[in-house]
Formats: structure tokens, C-alpha cells, sequence
């Protein structure tokens, strides 16, 4: 990212680092697998426990707040206690989308049910998988430490709305393919 990028929407990058910097050191925490606890976080971000949608949205913050991933597995973690839960797909569901444009430049800041802000760029990639039987698009962000959200259908029209027509970095302008910038770099759509 280029020096004026980070001048242009240095608020941006400084709440979502401040953000972060105010999440539990998970990274850091390693206990012994306690066991399984019945949590699931379904495809689209609700959190079940026993079964049973999980209401209260500052349980789920917190819970969100100490989730770690090692490998293809997640975890709630404490300094001493790691228990597995499941998850459908990916931990966070991206819910809303806001687009900010200065000096010809734009950042694409999403947020998830979890309260998580994250602005598209070069930490936080968009990548979009698209299904081979149906064909139909599901389109992720990078949120934190290995973690990604699938960014909802309504965002992704959003997304699909403000498009353009580019070729990513590296391929022949021949191959252009629509998709959008944020911070910079472009994310192709499909």
C-alpha cells in the first residue's frame, strides 16, 4: 500500500488495528484440549449451543473474542482451558458493508455480526469460491489470525453494484474480470 493510501484512511487502518489490539493475545494461548463443547457457529454466523440459537449478542462477542483456529479446527481458549466447537463454514458472517471514498481511493470496511470491523487490503484479502455444481459465488474475507468471514448475498450485491472491469495484478488485460479496490489492490468478483 502506497504511503498516500495509508495517509488518506489512516483513521481506518488505526481503528481496526486498535480493534484488534484490544482482543484477548489468543495467538498466545496454548493449553491442552480440554475436550468438545456443543457450540456450533452455523453459515450463516448464528451460534448454537445444545441446539439452541445463542440470543444474548454479548456472550457472542465475547465467545468470538476468544476463538482461535489451528488448523481446520477452532477453539475457545482461555490461558488455561481449549474446547472445540464446530463450524459450518467460517467463524464470522459479514453483515454490512461501508464503502468510503477519498481523493479518488477506496476502502471497503465490512462488519460482522460479532461487532468485528475489517477493511479489505492487502491484510484482509477478498476471495470469492465459486461452487462447481450450482455455479453460485461465496465470497470470504481474511478477519484475523488464519479466520475468515462470508460476506452475506445482500453485501456481496453491494459489492457487485460498485464493480469494475480490471485486470488483476500480473495477468493480460485480456483477462479482465470484474471486481473491486480497496486500499489499493483489487479483488477479483468471480
Amino acid at each position: 500500500m502506497s504511503k498516500s493510501l495509508e495517509d488518506i484512511f489512516a483513521d481506518v487502518i488505526d481503528r481496526q488495528q486498535a480493534d484488534q489490539g484490544g482482543l484477548p493475545p489468543v495467538a498466545d494461548w496454548d493449553p491442552p484440549k480440554s475436550g468438545d463443547i456443543d457450540i456450533r457457529i452455523a453459515r450463516d454466523g448464528t451460534w448454537y449451543h445444545e441446539g439452541k440459537p445463542i440470543h444474548r449478542d454479548s456472550l457472542v462477542r465475547l465467545f468470538s473474542s476468544i476463538l482461535k483456529r489451528e488448523g481446520d479446527d477452532y477453539f475457545l481458549v482461555t490461558p488455561v482451558e481449549k474446547w472445540q466447537i464446530q463450524v459450518d463454514d467460517v467463524p464470522f458472517h459479514m453483515r454490512h458493508l461501508d464503502v468510503l471514498n477519498r481523493n479518488g481511493n477506496q476502502a471497503l470496511v465490512f462488519e460482522a455480526a460479532t461487532g468485528d470491523r475489517v477493511t479489505a487490503g492487502p491484510a484482509n484479502p477478498i476471495r470469492v469460491r465459486i461452487d462447481p455444481e450450482t455455479g453460485e459465488p461465496s465470497p470470504y474475507i481474511r478477519v484475523r489470525d488464519g479466520m475468515e468471514g462470508l460476506i452475506a448475498r445482500n453485501v456481496f450485491y453491494e459489492l457487485a453494484e460498485i464493480a469494475e472491469r480490471d485486470s488483476p495484478p500480473g495477468t493480460d488485460k485480456e483477462k479482465a474480470v470484474h471486481g473491486v479496490y480497496s486500499l489499493g489492490e483489487f479483488f477479483p468478483l468471480e
